[in-house]
């Protein structure tokens, strides 16, 4: 069936084109429904001519058919008639329209033949691209999800290089470096002080100490004082 082989080579083309561009499932899926459909009009188109050829090779050969039958007709006429020179030429046409006939007969079961097969690939091939349409969701659900699978596996190969976590403890490791020297730096500042500056830092310390405490003393007696002084209710 050269309009199916033809369809198979169009559409096996079409595929292997899209899959090298490595385009989008999604999209090749639909693009390939869509080409699928259209070579499946163009086949409708080549098995519906098959079918009009087939029509007219039944009409011709009922034609011829008919002509046998007329010139069949003639010749009884003629025999009827005591003609039969004429009945002979009658019989001649008829036998000339009976071998047309015979030939379109052998043309039209052929053609026939050929156009059942035809509509039988026809139906089966109509019926491959419903199921393909319907599998297509399907297939376009696994692809989405094999590209997330190998989104996450490249996620975690890149994460197997340890450089990023070594810098995050080399960071941990500094600053632990800092914090030590500014303690250091803290305790020799303390060692280095003279035994003048600390005295004076110890009377300083006691003189503030004692001010504040004679500030509170002194506004305690004022409060008492003037709770005194207030007139019993």
């Amino acid at each position: 069936m050269g309009i199916f082989d033809r369809f198979k080579r169009v559409v096996k083309s079409n595929l292997n084109d899209m899959i090298s561009k490595a385009e989008n499932p999604e999209k090749m899926l639909n693009q390939l429904i869509i080409d699928m459909n259209e070579q499946l009009i163009d086949s409708k188109k080549a098995v519906a001519a098959a079918i009009a050829d087939e029509k007219k090779l039944e009409r011709e050969m009922i034609t011829n058919q008919q002509q046998a039958e007329d010139w069949e007709g003639k010749a009884r006429l003629a025999l009827k008639a005591g003609k039969e020179d004429l009945a002979k030429e009658a019989l001649l046409r008829k036998q000339e329209y009976d071998g047309l006939s015979a030939q379109y007969k052998q043309q039209f079961d052929a053609q026939h033949e050929s156009v059942d097969k035809l509509k039988v690939s026809l139906r089966q091939l109509q019926q491959k691209i419903e199921e393909a349409s319907r599998k297509k969701n399907l297939l376009v659900a696994r692809a989405k999800r094999a590209e997330a699978q190998k989104q996450i596996q490249s996620t975690m190969g890149s994460m197997a290089d340890t450089s990023a976590f070594e810098a995050f403890d080399r960071m941990a490791a500094k600053v632990d470096q800092i914090e030590a020297e500014a303690d250091a730096m803290g305790e020799i500042e303390d060692a280095t002080k003279s035994p003048d500056q600390d005295l004076e830092k110890q009377f300083k310390e006691l003189e503030s100490s004692g001010a504040s405490a004679d500030l509170l003393l002194e506004d305690l007696k004022k409060k008492m004082k003037a709770e005194e002084q207030l007139p019993e209710k």
